[in-house]
């Protein structure tokens, strides 16, 4: 487990898809670091009781937003909600993201729309808009969940991991841009992980129910590493020691072999 940092000031930290799995476990983890939170999903019911949660054990202050990010104008509601009240985002953590197992072919185009517009589109709109007053104040911070399906190809997962090299390129390119600005971003790129996500990816596919144990992280480490990533303003956070291998093996095979070995892989998944 990372040691947690206390911000300097209480802080604010804004949590996308924070009802269950990384989400929850992000909240626990900047709960725990002393900073302020607010909670966007779109359970309420889930919110408010981790929200009294955190405020019990924790001593923060607790938001809850309910909201669906999927909505074209999700982003710039909760935005301009949020300056009404005067809650100012000192770290904005994109986790909201769905994903969908199964060939391409079989998977109905508006689907795929939908991956594409919360892990794409939603993400680029909540980080244009709070990376702007990130920006004037010249400090903030951005924690965007990607995945090791960012790394190479998967079939099977084929929109999903597509997604998910947008979030770990758009966060490579903004890390540079933004040098000097008093901004950090970061992306979190877990590998399968002990979630409700998971849950049904087995349920889906009979490849994905007999994964062995030792693939598949736990879900508390995976947000430590997370918020540590965060605060230190790394990069790139890859959670465990298999992953990251994995990830550093996608960057410097040649593509073909890499495409080759995850062709093999993800068919038998389909």
């Amino acid at each position: 487990m990372a040691a947690r940092t206390k911000p300097s000031a209480r802080e604010t930290a804004l949590i996308t898809g924070a009802s269950a799995g990384i989400g929850a476990a992000l909240a626990r983890q900047f709960a725990a670091g002393g900073f302020d939170l607010v909670l966007v999903a779109r359970s309420r019911d889930k919110l408010d009781a981790l929200a009294e949660a955190l405020e019990a054990e924790h001593g923060v202050g607790v938001t809850v937003l309910p909201a669906d990010l999927s909505a074209r104008d999700a982003p710039k509601t909760l935005f301009n909600t949020l300056k009404k009240r005067k809650i100012a985002v000192d770290v904005l953590v994109n986790n909201a993201g769905v994903l969908e197992m199964g060939a391409f072919r079989n998977i109905a185009p508006e689907r795929h729309q939908e991956l594409i517009g919360l892990n794409v589109a939603m993400l680029t709109d909540m980080t244009s808009r709070f990376l702007a007053p990130m920006l004037e104040r010249g400090r903030g911070r951005i924690l965007n969940v990607a995945s090791i399906a960012a790394f190479q190809p998967v079939p099977s997962l084929a929109t999903y991991a597509a997604t998910k090299a947008y979030v770990l390129s758009l966060t490579e390119s903004l890390s540079e841009e933004l040098k000097g600005s008093g901004v950090s971003i970061s992306a979190l790129c877990p590998g399968i992980t002990e979630t409700s996500m998971v849950d049904r990816a087995r349920e889906a596919s009979a490849a994905a129910s007999q994964l062995p144990p030792f693939l598949i992280g736990d879900v508390n480490d995976v947000a430590a590493q997370g918020y540590a990533a965060c605060m230190a303003g790394e990069v790139i956070r890859v959670p465990g020691a298999l992953n990251f291998a994995a990830s550093i093996a996608a960057r410097a095979a040649p593509k073909w072999i890499v495409r080759t070995f995850a062709g093999a892989l993800g068919r038998m998944a389909i």
